[in-house]
């Protein structure tokens, strides 16, 4: 099978839309487990991070300033690397997309795994250390799926996609819109980080596996549809 045939395959638009709503819930998930368990540090939600990190550089008694820095950072540095390993890689869910997300998987498990044998509680420091790299991995999720590029579903923030939901609702413009996908959207982020809370009563690298799990998954369903559309092709 050629290069073109292949990238031209991707998967079925609503296999997308299912697997970046996966993502999101993962997501969720590991938001969770950073605000509540690694200094009130969001691992995903960088518009999150930004206000905290105002907030913080005012004074505002116990609210960081240093965690939201480092995960501001780390996000970044996660999307510039998947910006760069998808460069003149067409738009859409290609091979390379499930092997990045596979990167974010096994990042996920080695953090829970590391976690799982440490105590429920951290050092500043080795809390820091955590909240990066698990930002690192969502920058990386969140540019795969950019490239993957399924509309008002980015996995990380769902601000734009509410924003959508209401504007164009019949409250609103009132026209055609996507309302079951973004609706699915907020309700996936917003589960996600109720289960993530939910783990936290048993271990914080419970959650984390979770988020690892899911990512496996989605890069296995994925890889599995785009071969089996490349072969029909």
């Amino acid at each position: 099978m050629s290069g073109v045939s292949s990238a031209r395959a991707g998967v079925a638009p609503s296999t997308a839309v299912a697997l970046m709503l996966v993502l999101t819930f993962s997501t969720g998930v590991a938001d969770a487990i950073g605000y509540l368990a690694l200094d009130k540090v969001f691992t995903g939600n960088m518009t999150g991070n930004v206000v905290i990190l105002g907030m913080g550089l005012a004074g505002e008694q116990g609210l960081p300033v240093a965690g939201p820095l480092v995960a501001l950072g780390a996000f970044m540095a996660g999307a510039a690397t998947g910006g760069r390993a998808q460069r003149a890689v067409p738009a859409g869910w290609q091979t390379r997309t499930a092997v990045l997300l596979a990167v974010v998987g096994t990042t996920f498990a080695a953090t829970a795994g590391y976690t799982a044998a440490r105590p429920t509680s951290y050092g500043h420091e080795e809390g820091l250390v955590l909240a990066g790299v698990i930002a690192w991995a969502m920058g990386l999720q969140a540019a795969v799926a950019r490239h993957v590029a399924v509309k008002d579903v980015t996995t990380v923030v769902v601000t734009s996609t509410i924003t959508g939901l209401a504007a164009d609702s019949r409250l609103g413009a009132g026209g055609g819109q996507p309302w079951a996908r973004r609706a699915l959207a907020v309700v996936a982020i917003g589960l996600g980080a109720l289960v993530g809370a939910l783990t936290l009563r048993w271990h914080p690298g419970v959650g984390i596996g979770l988020s690892a799990l899911l990512t496996y998954g989605v890069a296995l369903a994925g890889g599995l549809q785009h071969r089996a559309r490349a072969r029909r092709e």
